[in-house]
């Protein structure tokens, strides 16, 4: 069987585009939360399969676009 590489995805936060709306933690509680000034702490960067399509929903309801995913090689 062949060796192949499995493509993770991952949020990544622009923390100088964000504004802190709270919207991606409303979106994604199981991965994001929000610290005392209301921006988002990503709990863990890689996206669970299970919870990929919440992720780019989280991503697509950004008012300023500073959350993103990635896919990273494994």
């Amino acid at each position: 069987m062949p060796f192949t590489r499995s493509r993770e995805l991952t949020l990544r936060i622009d923390r100088i585009a964000c504004e802190g709306h709270g919207a991606c933690a409303e979106l994604l509680p199981e991965l994001l939360s929000l610290d005392e000034w209301g921006y988002p702490i990503v709990h863990s960067a890689t996206v669970p399969p299970e919870l990929s399509a919440h992720a780019k929903r989280a991503v697509a309801a950004c008012p300023v676009l500073a959350l993103r995913t990635d896919r990273s090689a494994r």
